[in-house]
């Protein structure tokens, strides 16, 4: 069984940082291309930001600006995404997920359907 746990969500002021961290079960991170997503209250999930199996990455320019990166440990199947310059439009609930197994198109990584399995969500709140 695929679990997906995330942690290091919190209340920041606007132009903080935070590492979020998403630790896998069940699955060998690099077999597999991890994403990062978030839902702020009353929208839509957006895509943030990806890794793939490759160990490449990449990003939803709207929403990480160049302002986050990702990374992760393969010997614990741990996936980060590091937040710098936060601001209040970024308050919402960040999850990871994890790709389906085989080869994904980078140009694949922001739909929602790439990914076969999700974490429970961290709340990221800033405040201005």
């Amino acid at each position: 069984q695929v679990q997906l746990v995330e942690s290091g969500g919190g209340l920041v002021q606007a132009g903080g940082s935070l590492r979020l961290s998403c630790v896998v079960s069940g699955r060998t991170i690099s077999t597999i291309a991890m994403g990062w997503f978030r839902q702020a209250s009353g929208k839509e999930r957006e895509f943030v930001g990806a890794i793939m199996r490759t160990g490449g990455t990449t990003f939803n320019p709207d929403s990480a600006k160049g302002r986050f990166t990702i990374s992760r440990d393969i010997s614990m199947d741990t996936v980060y995404l590091q937040m710098n310059s936060l601001e209040p439009e970024d308050t919402a609930v960040y999850y990871c997920a994890a790709g389906r197994a085989g080869y994904v198109a980078r140009q694949a990584m922001g739909s929602t359907m790439t990914y076969e399995f999700w974490g429970q969500g961290t709340q990221v709140t800033v405040s201005s």
